[in-house]
Order: structure tokens, then sequence, then C-alpha cells
């Protein structure tokens, strides 16, 4: 009998982002099915309130600055935090640069 890996999600993160999440690359949670971002993100972020404050204002939303990608695709122009995230889909987060 084998025992198969715990389903899972992975969020990955920039290195700028990476100090906040005690220095990991990829922040994963457990999951069964499919999840919403929000839960996603409050899920990889609990341990780690600065990198919540980073990713979300006070209102739980996505700063301005900070894009989210599920499979590609800007969550902004999907559903938002609602955007509906399954094991094995790819999620990324990049924090925008701002320059002059």
């Amino acid at each position: 009998m084998s025992i198969s890996p715990e389903p899972g999600i992975s969020v990955l993160l920039p290195s700028v982002l990476q100090p906040l999440a005690g220095g990991q690359s990829i922040l994963t949670a457990p999951a069964q099915g499919a999840v919403t971002v929000e839960w996603l993100l409050d899920s990889v972020t609990r341990e780690y309130p600065a990198l919540s404050r980073r990713l979300r204002d006070e209102t739980g939303t996505i700063r301005r600055y900070v894009n989210i990608y599920v499979n590609g695709n800007e969550i902004r122009r999907l559903q938002g935090l609602v955007t509906a995230v399954a094991p094995g889909q790819d999620v990324l987060i990049i924090q925008s640069v701002a320059g002059g």
C-alpha cells in the first residue's frame, strides 16, 4: 500500500518577499479540492503576519502593487480574491517595482 502525499496548492514567492516567509520561495497549503485565493493567502500567511500585511491592506484587499496569478492569469481579471484555485494549479505572486 502506497501513501500518496497530501494534496496541496503551492504559492511561489518572488525573492523580495522570501525574507518575510522565513526565506522560503514556495509556501504550500493543504487542500483536498478547489479553494479561493483568499483562503489560500490566509492559509499560507498565517505564520507570516509581515508577509500578509505586505500582500493585503487592513480591509483584506490585495495591495495595488501586488499581482497574483493563477495558471498565468492575473486574479484581478478573473474573480479577484474569490478566484478558485485547485491542487496542481500554479499560483505566483509578483510584487511590482516602482520606477521613474
